[in-house]
Parts: C-alpha cells; sequence; structure tokens
C-alpha cells in the first residue's frame, strides 16, 4: 500500500521510514509489491521518499475505493496468500484492505511500525480491531525474520544489514508510533 504524508499525519517520516524498509526487504527477498494511491488527481502522487523504490511493483493502481483489494490486485492471489499491510489510514484504507483480503482466505500482517493516521487516537482502535477480525498486527522487524525463517538462507546477509542499517530508525519509530499501545 502507497502512502502520501500530509502535514496532518502523526508523525508520517516514522512510518515511511518503515515502508522503505520493508520496500528494501521485498526487494532482497524478492516478494512482490503491490501499491495503490488514493485518487492520485486530487490528493497527488505517492510521497517523493518511496518512489525510487516502487520501480519493481507488479501492480501500482490510481484507486477511489478505499480498500485497494480490487480486481487489478486481486488477480495476483488466486491461491491463499499472505499478504504485509503498510500505509494510511489505518482505520480506512488499511481496515478494509485487511478485512477484505481476510474474507477471501489470506493470512493479514498489519505492521504496527508502518501505519499511521491524521488522527493519532485511531491507530490504536483500528489495529484492536483488526487483531479481533484475524490480522496479526506485528512489527516490521519481527515480520521481516519471521518471513525469512532462517539464518542459513543466502539473503540473510542482506537482511540482517538492512535491519542493522534501519535500527536506530526503527526504535525512534517504535518509540514514537507505539508508545500509547
Amino acid at each position: 500500500m502507497s502512502v502520501k504524508p500530509t502535514r496532518r499525519l502523526t508523525r508520517p517520516a516514522l512510518f515511511i521510514t518503515t515502508t522503505q524498509k520493508m520496500l528494501r526487504a521485498a526487494q532482497i527477498l524478492s516478494i512482490p509489491v503491490y501499491v495503490t494511491t488514493q485518487n492520485r488527481a486530487r490528493l497527488g502522487e505517492t510521497c517523493s521518499e518511496l518512489l525510487p523504490l516502487l520501480n519493481s511493483a507488479v501492480e501500482d493502481v490510481d484507486k477511489k475505493y478505499f480498500s485497494m483489494w480490487l480486481p487489478e490486485i486481486t488477480r495476483h492471489f488466486k491461491f491463499s496468500s499472505e499478504i504485509v499491510i503498510v500505509g494510511i489510514e489505518s482505520h480506512i484504507c488499511v481496515t478494509q484492505t485487511a478485512i477484505d483480503a481476510l474474507r477471501e482466505g489470506h493470512k493479514v500482517y498489519v505492521l504496527a511500525d508502518g501505519v499511521s493516521s491524521c488522527n493519532k487516537e485511531e491507530v490504536g482502535i483500528a489495529l484492536d480491531r483488526l487483531r479481533a477480525a484475524g490480522a496479526i498486527v506485528t512489527t516490521s522487524e519481527s515480520w521481516i525474520y519471521e518471513c525469512m525463517g532462517d539464518a542459513g538462507i543466502p539473503e540473510f546477509r542482506d537482511i540482517a544489514g538492512l535491519v542493522k542499517e534501519y535500527n536506530g530508525k526503527t526504535k525512534d519509530v517504535l518509540g514514537t508510533l507505539l508508545s500509547k499501545m
């Protein structure tokens, strides 16, 4: 899921950092990325900090629906899949996308350090709702290591370097975005 930060978002640079880390991890681990932008004509493009990492996206869809679970995206998910979601708004697009994917039988991870809202109080409520609906709410680092499953894979060294590179930023994100949850 793509993000377009505005001044209203709760510490937008923080969850953009998580999104950058996840996009880089997806490149290393050859995980397909699907991007949506909410109504580009009115709300603008995906934030410039993410654009260089989105060149390999399988799909990049402009949408007006709140959920990104659109035919252009869902056609790639014929079988039960594991899906990880980052983006905004946590209580609108993220929630509706996760619920739609869960309804279709997919295992959905929502990264608590990768979602935000213009109303910070919405985030915790959305994450609680998603847990109750069956989504796995976790952190970016936890998901990356769960995804790898084994330090013996060839990509481990690159992922370990990525995690180390983002270590300080990840602490900032977790301390700021998740301190009240």
